[in-house]
């Protein structure tokens, strides 16, 4: 082979390499779900195959019931599977179903040309038959352990030969259900439209004919009032299209939010949800507690916790989620661990990964429920909630797998003004956010870029001083080899749109997702760094730190190898970003790594009011010889 001929090689495998690193990094890893080619499924049922579920009845024991009213026991239990085939293979897989009946001839077609599948749904999560016993392949038995969760409906489990591409049902198991599988679950708490009012929406199974939804709560130790609570659902024509509203449909039940308002400024409140039926029984939730914001301004310790892209895991080990968001739980356990130390969190858009695959927004709120009952757990949209062709998004793609924004606006409240234009300001005493929508138009003109000005221009600074940008697409810098393999470090037109505002109106840090890694720039304007600081910044800051903070949990990007200027610190890991704000003039922002919690970066900021003031490049009052 000639020199010629191995440079030619080399050259392709280099190509076909960074193509690898792209597709990875653009598709941010399949949903597992969707490699189950549900279409191709038949039944096979055979004598000797067998599936037996234990317990039958979940949620039992903390259930209890006093006079009229019935207390919900756990909403997270376990399910051991015992099983077995006499044909086993390597590739025989346990599906977990729910509702139980996932075979009928009820499938709706996706199109006039497509049939409708023989089985109705995907599974709301898989395992292979060998995950907990190797020797399956051998003896025909093993036995699996699930975790599932109260999800408003029954459970059956199917043995499957064939693998994902050409599955047979072989075996299907008894039913087993929660107590209760309509108890209210789940709460998530959120900032309302005005600093004294938290928003709490919770799912069940209740709709309003048949209970009235509230919130009984009141300051830890005193009297406790009842707030009434609005209702919203969906149904399947509300999907923009497949998998979300063929296969991987579910029934989403009842979303309530209840509103609390006059809250006072950091006092502790508890809470817990209520459903009154009306045959007059009450069925009520577990007590939860929270602290109200502090007031706009007040000069209090306040800790904030930014990251994005975190999707859920399954602490059973089922492989659905194998390779794609492995941070997840790591994350999710870190921020558990130190939630006595975090006011609210940010999850800056690609919530949960769902995809159209309804059942994992349940999973998703179930897993991050010891976070959202107790501090605000604010969310931005990102493409895998909203982006859809012909939605009205402003990318193109399928990447929300036909859920279209419905299933984000819906699961979780925000203090937007219409629900559909995900952009929004909240303030948190000293500190205010301005959120983005990324997946909506924020170029100059806009809708969108009007009120990114107008927040951005309205912050008392001698009361609010940390001024933070929030979105999560990159809008400013990174390093991302998406990214620089198109010449933008950033989304096209986002810096360009942006920047004069974010430098007038001196705005401290940006921050954002999709990107899955870490990042942190200088301060920066125009690509040029306006300090030579790295850790310490005295003073005015000249430009804005950018941050990319999308390492919550889905599968890594890759960095570029070319060397950016205002790049100073990189980190291809799992973690998230925390905001300290000591008093009105020093803020500290940390970076901790999922796997330990520890910081891995930071840096801190000390100034006065009169620094704000200061007129920088491009942030000076236009004069005239007049003036």
């Amino acid at each position: 082979m000639g020199v010629a001929e191995m440079k030619e090689i080399k050259l392709k495998l280099m190509i076909l390499l960074v193509l690898a690193i792209l597709r990875e990094t653009r598709s941010h890893g399949d949903q597992p779900l969707s490699r189950i080619s549900i279409h191709n499924a038949v039944f096979a049922l055979h004598d000797l195959a067998y599936v037996t579920a234990s317990p039958t009845v979940l949620g039992l024991r903390a259930s209890f019931t006093v006079l009229i009213s019935l207390y919900i026991g756990e909403t997270i239990e376990w399910v051991t599977l015992e099983f077995g085939s006499s044909n086993p293979s390597v590739d025989d897989w346990i599906g977990v179903f729910s509702p139980a009946n996932f075979s009928a001839s009820s499938c709706s077609k996706e199109n006039l040309r497509v049939l409708a599948p023989v089985l109705c749904s995907a599974p709301i999560k898989y395992q292979y038959a060998n995950f907990s016993s190797p020797e399956y392949k051998d003896t025909g038995k093993g036995f699996l352990k699930f975790q599932l969760i109260n999800q408003r409906s029954d459970f059956s489990f199917a043995l499957f030969s064939g693998g994902l591409s050409n599955p047979k049902v072989v075996a299907v198991s008894n039913h087993v259900a929660f107590r209760n599988p309509n108890a209210p679950v789940y709460p998530r708490i959120a900032q309302g439209k005005s600093w004294d009012e938290i928003t709490v929406t919770w799912t069940s199974g209740y709709g309003t004919n048949e209970a009235e939804p509230f919130v009984e709560w009141g300051p830890k130790g005193g009297d406790r009032a009842r707030s009434p609570a609005g209702t919203l659902t969906f149904d399947r024509n509300s999907m923009c299209g497949a998998p979300a509203r063929t296969v991987g449909w579910r029934d989403p039940g009842f979303i309530h939010t209840s509103f609390l308002k006059d809250l006072w400024p950091n006092r502790v409140y508890t809470y817990k949800l209520g459903h009154r039926l009306f045959n007059e029984t009450y069925i009520w939730s577990r007590n939860y507690q929270f602290r109200a914001s502090p007031y706009p301004g007040q000069n209090s310790l306040q800790q904030v916790v930014i990251f994005g892209d975190m999707g859920k895991d399954e602490a059973d080990g089922s492989n659905e989620y194998n390779n794609f968001q492995r941070g997840s739980l790591n994350s999710t356990k870190q921020l558990i661990q130190d939630l006595e130390n975090i006011d609210i969190v940010f999850h800056i858009g690609d919530i949960c990964y769902a995809n159209g695959y309804l059942s994992q927004w349940d999973q998703f709120t179930a897993q991050v429920e010891p976070i959202a009952s107790t501090v605000p757990y604010m969310i931005t949209s990102g493409n895998h909630e909203r982006d859809w062709p012909g939605t009205n998004s402003f990318y193109k793609n399928m990447d929300s797998g036909g859920e279209c924004g419905v299933l984000a606006e819906t699961m979780f409240y925000v203090p937007t003004q219409n629900r559909d234009k995900f952009w929004y300001s909240t303030e948190y005493g000293m500190f205010r956010f301005c959120i983005a929508d990324t997946e909506s138009d924020w170029r100059e003109g806009t809708e969108q870029y009007k009120f990114i000005e107008h927040c951005l221009a309205s912050v008392d600074r001698q009361k609010q001083p940390w001024l933070i940008f929030l979105a999560h697409r990159v809008l400013g810098y990174s390093s991302c080899i998406c990214y620089a393999e198109e010449g933008s470090f950033a989304e096209p037109m986002g810096r360009e749109s942006l920047q004069k505002l974010w430098q007038k109106y001196k705005v401290d840090i940006a921050i954002y997702g999709h990107v899955h890694n870490y990042e942190r720039t200088c301060p920066v304007y125009q690509n040029t760094c306006t300090s030579k600081e790295k850790h310490y910044y005295k003073g005015s800051l000249n430009g804005t730190i950018h941050i990319v903070a999308g390492g919550g949990g889905a599968s890594l990007s890759a960095f570029t190898n070319l060397q950016t200027k205002w790049s100073l610190v990189k980190d291809r890991d799992y973690g998230f970003v925390k905001l300290t704000a000591f008093d009105h003039s020093n803020l500290l922002f940390e970076y901790k790594k999922s796997r330990d919690g520890r910081v891995y970066d930071s840096f801190r900021i000390s100034r006065d009011y009169r620094d704000i003031l200061a007129c920088t490049v491009d942030s000076c009052p236009c004069t005239t010889l007049a003036s």
